[in-house]
């Protein structure tokens, strides 16, 4: 049997349950993820998700390996624009960052920020480093580039085939702009 582990926002409200371990974490740096972070942070009550290299770290997990036991009420999803494939996803109730979900994607990738700083699982790989103006804000203690990012999407693939390609779907109610 795997193990659960069940987290909760910042206020309590809120919680998300966990089925064994993540596939993978990572820190993304595409300009989508360093905008939404901004964003994010000022929604009243809004937390800091970003590294201070600029980074969202995240925490992938399989669809199918997580629940809602309150249900998905207190969460709203954001978009960057009218028509992003992408959304993020909050609680309403204290606006903690929740997750980042792809249209038609089989995983969540879960804010790295929902863990207690002691218990939160280490950074694996940085994605979409290209997209940094700078890239010398990076350490080299994780590795990045374009074959880290080759193996990041072989892990997605092999995550997609045990799942028997299958897109488990997530009903969230969308945030009015």
């Amino acid at each position: 049997m795997r193990k659960t582990e069940q987290l909760s926002c910042a206020c309590g409200k809120f919680h998300i349950e966990l089925e064994g371990a993540p596939f993978i974490t990572t820190e993304c740096h595409c300009n989508s993820c360093r905008e939404a972070a901004n964003r994010l942070a000022d929604l009243p009550l809004g937390l800091p998700i970003a590294g201070t290299n600029g980074g969202t770290p995240f925490v992938l997990y399989r669809k199918d390996r997580v629940r809602f036991p309150d249900g998905t009420a207190l969460l709203r999803a954001h978009r960057l624009s009218d028509k992003a494939p992408t959304r993020r996803v909050v609680t309403t109730c204290c606006h903690s960052p929740v997750f980042l979900e792809f249209q038609g994607g089989h995983w969540l990738s879960l804010y790295a920020s929902l863990w207690p700083e002691t218990s939160r699982p280490p950074t694996q790989i940085r994605t979409m480093t290209s997209d940094l103006q700078d890239p010398s804000v990076l350490d080299h203690a994780i590795p990045s580039g374009k074959w880290t990012t080759a193996g990041f999407y072989a892990k997605l693939l092999a995550v997609w085939i045990a799942m028997g390609f299958k897109a488990p779907q997530v009903e969230i109610e969308e945030a009015r702009s």
